[in-house]
């Protein structure tokens, strides 16, 4: 079974209205769907914003459903130039920007695990990019061109690269170079993937995630989050992993 997490409904929304032979769990305010989607078992919910209720989620989907992998997937602010609104990103390496238990430890570094990020699997990650090419190939067939000019998305690329997580709505350049100069490497920022890969690390469980770039995290930091994610980061999803199962039933 695979486990799939969002940060908002909207950006399952596309999953949960495909998923056949549907059961329903509530626990811990969450409400988690289990069903089949393209012939594999998952189970989907949505984990509200932010690192604690992320990783709340993701301990509970880990003890109570017995996953084989997690992916995490909704939207994220690019903090480079080169990375454009519709663009994905495949998480590599997983920072938590605002973590700082310094002198005690070095900036970033997780206290005890002396890690200062944590990696995605290298074999679902590329799988995972083979699956969002694939979709890009055939991206007509999920976003609809008026929605692509509405959202100034013109060629959408998919890039593996580091994403760093906080518990802060990045949205002022003062934010964005602070990150920047500390984290060169970041591609993009958000609030849950950095929680979640360290709650997998701790229980060995393969974790991914994919990133849709929704706006630069500065002045256009204020489109409508919850109808980009419904009408777009939705349907790229749905698009990614459609061929992501494929690809991983024929490994």
């Amino acid at each position: 079974m695979i486990g799939i997490i969002s940060a908002m409904q909207e950006e399952i929304q596309a999953l949960h209205t495909l998923l056949k032979n549907e059961k329903i769990i509530k626990k811990g305010m969450r409400t988690y769907y289990y069903g089949i989607l393209f012939d594999q078992e998952i189970v989907l919910v949505f984990s509200r914003w932010g690192k604690v209720a992320s990783a709340t989620t993701a301990t509970q989907i880990i003890n109570d459903f017995n996953v084989d992998e997690i992916i995490f997937t909704g939207v994220a602010g690019s903090i480079q130039k080169e990375i454009n609104i519709g663009d994905i990103i495949v998480g590599k390496n997983l920072y938590q920007h605002d973590m700082n238990a310094s002198p005690l430890v070095e900036q970033f570094e997780i206290p005890i695990l002396q890690k200062k990020y944590f990696e995605t699997n290298t074999v679902k990650r590329d799988l995972l990019y083979k699956a969002c090419q694939l979709f890009l190939i055939e991206f007509e067939n999920f976003i609809d061109k008026s929605n692509s000019i509405k959202f100034n998305i013109t060629t959408p690329k998919v890039l593996i690269e580091d994403i760093a997580s906080g518990d802060q709505f990045i949205s002022t350049k003062q934010q964005i170079s602070y990150i920047k100069n500390t984290l060169p490497n970041i591609a993009c920022v958000e609030m849950e993937g950095a929680a979640v890969a360290q709650v997998c690390f701790e229980y060995q469980v393969p974790f991914s995630i994919i990133r849709t770039i929704s706006d630069n995290a500065n002045n256009n930091s204020h489109i409508d989050f919850p109808k980009f994610a419904k009408i777009i980061a939705s349907n790229y999803a749905l698009g990614i992993l459609k061929h992501y199962f494929n690809l991983n039933s024929n490994t």
